[in-house]
C-alpha cells in the first residue's frame, strides 16, 4: 500500500499540489485525472523521488523498484528500439522481447533508431522497457497518447496481460483508457 498524505507543492507563487491525500493498494490499476495543470505529472515526480513536495509525506515505496513511463519518453536516440528495451532487462532473450513488440505492433522497427520512429512507436517501445524493467510499481504517465483508437486498444490489452500483478498508477485524461485499463479506483484530481 502506499500512501500519499498531505503533499503540498508549488513552483513560486503557483500552488500545484494543496494538501493533496491517497491511497494505492498493492497489486491495482489506479488512474489519477484531471485538467492539464492540476499536478497529475508533479504527483507522479514526487513518487519517483524526481521532485521535493514541500509538505505532507508519501509512505510505502520504501524497498518499491518504480518502473516509469514519462510525458517524453526519454528514449536512447542512437539506439534501436530493441536496444532500448533491452537496455532494462540485457539478459532477456531476444526472442521473447521480439515476441513482445510484435504483440503491439513493432515488428517491423526492432532496428530502427529511436530518432526515427514516430510518436507512437516511441510511446510503445517506452511502456514495453516499463514493462520489461523488474519494477513492482509502474508509475505511467499518459503512456497511450499518440495511439490510434486500434493500437491503443492492443497496447493497453497488453499491458493487462503483462503486468504480474503489480501496482499501477496510470495518468490520463481520458475516461475510457481508465475503463480498458480495468482501474479499481479513479482519483480526479483539480
Amino acid at each position: 500500500m502506499i500512501w500519499v498524505k498531505d503533499i503540498s507543492k508549488s513552483y513560486g507563487d503557483k500552488k500545484v499540489l494543496d494538501h493533496f491525500s491517497m491511497t494505492v493498494p498493492e497489486g491495482k490499476v489506479i488512474c489519477i485525472m484531471g485538467a492539464s495543470g492540476c499536478g497529475k505529472t508533479t504527483l507522479l515526480r514526487i513518487l519517483m523521488g524526481l521532485e521535493t513536495q514541500d509538505a505532507g509525506t508519501v509512505e510505502g515505496l520504501s524497498g518499491s523498484r518504480i518502473s516509469p513511463v514519462f510525458q517524453e519518453d526519454r528514449l536512447c536516440e542512437n539506439l534501436s528500439a530493441m536496444a532500448n528495451i533491452r537496455l532494462v532487462c540485457p539478459g532477456r532473450d531476444k526472442k521473447e522481447i521480439e515476441d513482445q513488440m510484435a504483440r503491439v505492433g513493432l515488428a517491423e522497427c526492432k532496428n530502427q533508431p529511436a530518432r526515427e520512429l514516430s510518436g507512437g512507436m516511441r510511446r510503445r517501445v517506452a511502456l514495453l522497457r516499463a514493462l520489461d524493467a523488474s519494477g513492482d510499481v509502474l508509475l505511467l504517465d499518459e503512456p497511450f497518447k499518440g495511439l490510434d483508437e486500434e493500437t491503443k486498444a492492443r497496447v493497453i490489452d497488453f499491458v493487462d496481460r503483462s503486468r504480474a500483478g503489480r501496482t499501477i498508477l496510470c495518468v490520463t485524461h481520458d475516461a475510457e483508457e481508465a475503463q480498458a485499463l480495468k482501474a479499481e479506483k479513479i482519483v480526479r484530481m483539480e
